[in-house]
């Protein structure tokens, strides 16, 4: 057959060809992609049925990032993200699809402070390819169940912060791709199991505050992966193991407030690579700091109350990346290295409760800024760092010499509160004193008349009143906790008392909180110590906010009463109920010390980081003896007929000349008390400072930290003693008009509230001075705000 071809067809071009086959090509690739990822997205029913009975036990639903089309692998359970990148995708599962069978299974599952309660579920079991669980911060009971054990696949275990019990399941230990371990803050008992020791991928472990104890086993010598091992605050005994010592790759250690007995091993010196470690409370023996010389990374060194004896380390000036240093409550002797002092690193140091001897070193590094040298031999002057600003120090029980301490300007008290605690013994004149700690003055509904604590205090601070009568001393650091307060404070109403008030403040403390009664007379006393757990929610309301234990020892007279006292066990189990102690004591040396110490126990993290360490509301010192002293402060006198006496013999010229002097005054004065008392009549006043907190704060008020200057007054930059970056505006007085802006500045911004004006911290009236406080706002104009 004979084919004839028409003379206007023109074949295709090349190009033309090779598109349309590529178009083909594309579309059957991409047809059989969505084909197959169709099929992959389908959960395994197995799986879906364990879930959904998982959440309907745990009375709680999927998130809709991942459950929006009623398959539970989709959306984000499917996406290239991590499962904690987003805190919204909680709870939150993970899937891996695309296996042999076309099904998609759960590979991750995390479901975190969601206040779940109830038990582990059986059908987790069914989930069998999971990697990742995560069931932290909530209120689940029961045991840890041994099928946990099964789900081999798994390599983070996470159940910390609930309120699991029982023992730690030997199944475990079948774990063998696990690398995170986690069930600290528990009510856990038992020892922890040997099979443990067999999970040689494991790196993280964190079980403080479990409540397992015992001697940790030997096989856990094989954990030679591990970096970071947290086990404080438990029942662990005997001696802290050697094999320890072999886990080259430790970076964070911590070993607070369990029972091991001394020394620190020797072996522990083979950790150069640690940047955190803390092991406190050892007992028995002793130990020495020889184990950290090659501990050069060290950020965070905490060796505390653990009869470490010998002095500190001559080489300490090469820890160049050391931050907080806490070696109190040893025995350490010897000179405080100067080097120590100048690390540009360290900003907290804790030396208290040793017998360090010698003079405080002459220079320091601008970056240390809590410096803890109480109850140690010091003697000589002080250096001009003591009095720098925004260096919080504490030299309380030393022996500084009496006419360094009457002539020096960070004196303040501290003539009272050395080694011998000298104020009003000779004679004595006080028999009784009552506190109310972290708050105001009030009377009580028996009449008892309680003076304020509420002085600001840091990390390593003291307070004398004005009195002599009485003086507080605190030191401790709460852990990570940014910007801490030494004070607690509540609204709620404090149930089984009739004073709800008094126990509605606390003073709390990260580490020692001590107390003193001076100048009394000696004799036997009645100690009355107040308390309330305020800082935790009660556990009536099942929440994992509910779960803190606060746990420390109460001393009088440098002997322990009480160990392991928690506020909230005495009270029946209760947050927010009065709990009072009452104790006798003798006073032989005319004064009286109270002590609340931190032993390391108790949890860390309820319901945020730093919440541990003593707390009081209130104390009340009487006497249980007839008293001889009058018990009134030396400004205070018994009332006589002296006055009136010689009144009757002064010369009249004197007399006029006291009346003409006393009217000149009160009309010069008149117009500064009118002002005054305006101020005081202001609704909502702000918190007062005084003016050498505010001459402290901003360097006496150095020209370097004058931020501006304006009609009324200049304006300086400050840092407070609790940390806080203020605006200190210093008003001229020189004319009326000044003053009168002072009073309005206070009304207006007191009583006004908006997030376009500058917060008003407070504000000073001392003599002529007159002073605002505002919010340090930065990469703003402050002058422009405040001029």
């Amino acid at each position: 057959m004979k084919f004839s071809m028409d003379r206007n067809y023109k074949p295709s071009s090349p190009v033309s060809i090779f598109l349309f086959c590529c178009c083909c090509y594309l579309y059957i690739i991409s047809s059989s992609l969505l084909f197959n990822l169709s099929e992959a997205q389908t959960t395994d029913p197995v799986e879906v049925r364990a879930l959904n009975s998982i959440f309907q036990q745990w009375n709680t639903k999927a998130g809709s990032l991942w459950n929006i089309s009623g398959e539970p692998c989709s959306g984000a359970a499917i996406d290239q993200t991590g499962i904690e990148d987003n805190p919204n995708f909680n709870p939150g599962i993970k899937c891996l699809c695309g296996t042999t069978n076309g099904s998609c299974h759960i590979t991750q599952l995390r479901v975190y402070a969601a206040n779940i309660k109830g038990v582990i579920p059986e059908e987790l079991a069914d989930l069998t390819s999971l990697t990742y669980l995560k069931l932290d911060q909530n209120f689940l009971t029961g045991p840890i169940p041994a099928f946990l054990g099964n789900l081999s696949s798994l390599e983070i275990l996470s159940l910390g912060i609930n309120s699991l019990s029982g023992t730690v399941p030997k199944e475990l230990g079948k774990l063998q791709k696990l690398t995170l371990l986690a069930f600290g803050s528990n009510n856990l008992s038992g020892s922890l199991p040997p099979q443990l020791g067999s999970l040689t991928n494991l790196d993280q472990i964190y079980i403080d505050s479990s409540g397992v104890g015992g001697e940790i086993p030997q096989t856990f010598a094989s954990l030679v992966n591990m970096k970071t091992m947290w086990a404080s605050d438990n029942a662990f005994t005997g001696k802290l193991p050697d094999f320890i010592g072999n886990w080259s790759k430790l970076t964070s250690l911590r070993f607070e407030g369990n029972s091991f007995e001394g020394p620190i091993p020797s072996s522990l010196s083979n950790l150069t690579l640690l940047t955190d470690l803390r092991i406190s409370d050892l007992s028995n023996i002793s130990s020495s700091l020889d184990f950290i010389k090659d501990m050069k990374k060290l950020t965070v060194l905490v060796l505390r109350n653990n009869l470490i004896s010998g002095g500190i380390p001559s080489n300490m000036g090469e820890y160049g990346e050391l931050q907080r240093l806490d070696l109190s409550f040893n025995n350490l002797t010897g000179r405080i290295p100067a080097a120590l002092f100048n690390l540009s690193s360290l900003s907290n140091l804790f030396l208290g409760n040793n017998s360090l001897s010698g003079i405080l070193p002459p220079q320091k590094s601008s970056s240390l800024r809590t410096v803890d040298l109480s109850y140690n031999e010091l003697s000589g002057s002080f250096p001009s760092w003591v009095t720098q600003q925004n260096t919080s120090v504490n030299l309380v029980a030393n022996n500084f010499p009496d006419d360094i301490l009457r002539n020096s300007v960070p004196a303040s008290g501290l003539d009272c509160l050395q080694r011998n605690f000298s104020c009003n013994r000779d004679p004595p004149r006080y028999s009784s004193f009552a506190i109310k700690c972290g708050g105001s003055n009030m009377r009580s509904s028996d009449g008892v008349d309680f003076e304020a604590d509420n002085s600001t205090l840091g990390a390593a601070s003291f307070n004398l009143t004005n009195t002599r009568r009485w003086a507080v001393s605190n030191v401790g650091l709460f852990g990570e906790r940014e910007g801490a307060q030494y004070t607690l404070n509540t609204l709620s109403q404090i149930t089984g008392t009739l004073d709800s008030e008094l126990f509605q403040t606390s003073r709390i403390s990260g580490g020692s909180l001590r107390y003193y009664g001076l100048g009394l007379e000696n004799g036997p006393y009645n100690v009355n110590l107040r308390f309330a757990e305020t800082d935790y929610k009660d556990p009536s309301t099942l929440t994992w906010e509910s779960l803190g234990r606060r746990v420390f020892d109460i001393y009088l007279q440098g002997n322990r009463h009480v160990k392991d006292f928690d506020i909230r066990k005495e009270a029946g189990g209760a947050s927010n109920r009065a709990v009072e102690k009452n104790y006798k004591v003798q006073v032989s040396q005319n004064y009286l010390e109270i002590h609340l110490f931190w032993a390391g126990k108790g949890t860390c993290c309820i319901p945020k980081q730093g919440s541990y360490g003593p707390s009081i509301s209130a104390i009340s010192v009487t006497p249980d003896f007839q008293p001889t002293v009058s018990n009134l402060p030396p400004a205070a006198p018994k009332k006589s007929k002296t006055g009136l006496i010689v009144g009757i013999v002064v010369s009249v010229a004197v007399l006029s000349f006291i009346a003409i002097f006393v009217v000149f005054y009160c009309r010069r004065k008149r117009s500064d008390i009118d002002e005054e008392e305006e101020l005081l009549g202001i609704e909502n006043r702000p918190n007062t400072f005084t003016y050498a907190e505010l001459k402290n704060a901003t360097e006496d008020f150095n020209s370097a930290n004058k931020l501006g200057e304006g009609g009324f007054g200049s304006v300086y930059k400050g840092t407070l003693s609790d940390g806080r970056a203020v605006a200190v505006k210093q008003l001229s007085v020189a004319s009326h008009q000044g003053k009168s802006q002072f009073v309005a500045e206070i009304a207006t911004i007191s009583s006004v509230q908006h997030r376009h004006l500058v917060k008003l911290y407070g504000c000073c009236i001392e003599g002529a001075n007159r002073l605002l406080v505002y919010e340090y706002l930065e990469h703003r104009s402050l002058d422009q705000a405040l001029f």
